[in-house]
């Protein structure tokens, strides 16, 4: 089978459009879905099917992507191998980072990355939903996200998925609130107050929504703020109580007090395709940021 072919067929599944394809590799939409048709003859039976106006893989689809995914890691670890004689690692290395992540995490991961000159960081902000995560994938050598205490795993078949911290989430209270000299706060305590949080279906939304499931308590959310700069600013004007990660919250217009009875966190994982981490550049990324996940966590 052509390595070529093997390639875009991952690039499909990751992608999900003949035209996200072309667009992402420069090629055209009739080039791309011509390669496809060759390999299917290649392997002689259908990779894909009619979904709506598109395409989507069959089964055999899908299990000949999970099996693309493992040749083309065995290629990313031969080119590991010769890159392992060169003095030092090299090159660029592109990294997506969910906003409060990079606020938390990436000014220490830039000031470690200056001891590898020969390693060049593009970092991106990216508010991404956990859905979009395996997507990002594909731009991207690493990809920091976070998903809920309670959400499933990511799908590990075909990334590789690195620990990095759990932030727990606390009840953020204006100074002066009624609650705030309690050493920690119950979710009945709150179920008068205004609720500022996320947009739907991203992380830190998904914990309020798991905890009314579990107490029975519907909190009432009046705004719904993805900065947590602006949220933070809000709450301490008065405007509201929120749910904000511990570690990245600004303690000094804030009152952070954790949920009793309840696990409230977040947790922050990298993901790669299988093999990325193998290139030498991006195993010196991935240790930078998991060292500045260990000093912020130790404070």
């Amino acid at each position: 089978m052509d390595v070529r072919r093997l390639r875009l067929l991952r690039e499909f599944a990751d992608r999900g459009t003949i035209a996200a394809v072309a667009a992402a590799l420069s090629y055209t939409p009739s080039a791309v879905s011509q390669q496809l048709r060759a390999l299917q003859a290649e392997v002689g039976v259908p990779l894909t099917e009619p979904a709506g106006r598109g395409l989507r893989l069959t089964d055999a689809g899908r299990s000949l992507a999970a099996r693309a995914d493992e040749i083309l890691a065995a290629l990313d670890r031969a080119e590991a191998e010769l890159n392992t004689y060169r003095a030092t690692p090299r090159g660029g290395v592109r990294i997506a980072i969910f906003p409060s992540g990079a606020y938390l995490l990436l000014p220490g991961l830039l000031r470690r990355m200056a001891a590898h000159p020969t390693v060049r960081l593009e970092c991106r902000d990216v508010d991404m939903t956990p859905t979009q995560v395996p997507g990002l994938t594909a731009d991207f050598d690493l990809v920091v996200a976070h998903r809920d205490d309670h959400a499933p795993p990511f799908d590990d078949a075909r990334m590789e998925i690195t620990p990095v911290l759990r932030e727990p989430l606390d009840v953020a209270l204006p100074p002066g609130h009624r609650l705030a000299a309690r050493e920690r706060v119950e979710l009945t305590d709150l179920v008068a107050e205004p609720w500022l949080s996320v947009d739907v279906g991203f992380p830190v939304d998904d914990v309020l929504r798991s905890l009314a499931v579990r107490t029975g308590v519907r909190p009432t959310v009046v705004q719904r703020i993805n900065d947590f700069r602006v949220t933070e600013s809000l709450v301490a004007d008065g405007h509201g109580v929120a749910l904000l990660p511990r570690h990245t919250a600004d303690r000094s217009r804030l009152v952070l007090r954790p949920l009793a009875g309840v696990r409230a966190g977040r947790n922050v994982e990298v993901l790669a395709r299988r093999g990325a981490t193998e290139r030498p550049a991006v195993r010196v990324v991935l240790d930078a940021l998991l060292a500045e996940a260990a000093d912020v966590t130790a404070c």
